[in-house]
């Protein structure tokens, strides 16, 4: 029969020096593919999602003992996890570009990328959301792939309810519009 751990089950593990590696993997299992995704739809790159992945793993390892528990779990990592990838995005624009900018050369990794869907739809889709500003394409993608409540992005990012309903409105409107030009 296989073992079934909740999510605090997983944070006493992490809490407890001898089954924190355990607590760990168990997180990762638990979590792993869903963070990669999330940070894959920000950072586009499969070689840079895998780099922040890593990143965010080992931070979210070495500072669980500073986890205050004011939030869930996920929310937590998450927010390491965005954070990691904001970083990515930071070191691959210019002196003077704003993340914003980037747009057009993560449009240009999606299209290099080879393991992402072929379907037009989903690459239209997915230049939509890359033409987005870059708060509205987290938010955007935190609410419809991840199905986080805005409560729970607002933890994670630290922004108001109220501004993140407003930036999932306008994006999905930009979207939308996207989608209606090219079909």
């Amino acid at each position: 029969m296989k073992e079934s751990f909740t999510d605090t089950d997983i944070l006493n593990m992490l809490l407890d020096p001898m089954q924190k590696e355990k607590g760990f993997r168990l997180l990762m299992k638990t979590y792993g593919k869903a963070l990669y995704w999330h940070i894959r739809r920000i950072v586009v790159s499969k070689e840079d999602a895998e780099d922040a992945l890593q990143e965010a793993s080992i931070k979210i390892f070495r500072s669980i003992g500073s986890f205050r528990g004011e939030s869930k779990i996920t929310s937590w990592i998450y927010r390491i996890c965005t954070n990691e990838a904001i970083q990515v995005l930071r070191k691959k624009r210019g002196f003077f570009q704003s993340l914003d900018s980037l747009g057009p050369k993560l449009v240009r990794t999606l299209e290099q990328e080879t393991d992402l869907p072929a379907d037009a739809v989903e690459v239209v889709f997915q230049k939509a959301l890359l033409s987005l500003p870059a708060q509205q394409r987290i938010v955007f993608n935190m609410r419809y792939y991840d199905e986080l409540s805005y409560e729970e992005i607002a933890e994670i990012t630290g922004k108001k309810v109220g501004a993140l309903k407003a930036n999932y409105h306008y994006a999905q409107q930009k979207v939308r519009k996207c989608l209606q030009e090219n079909f």
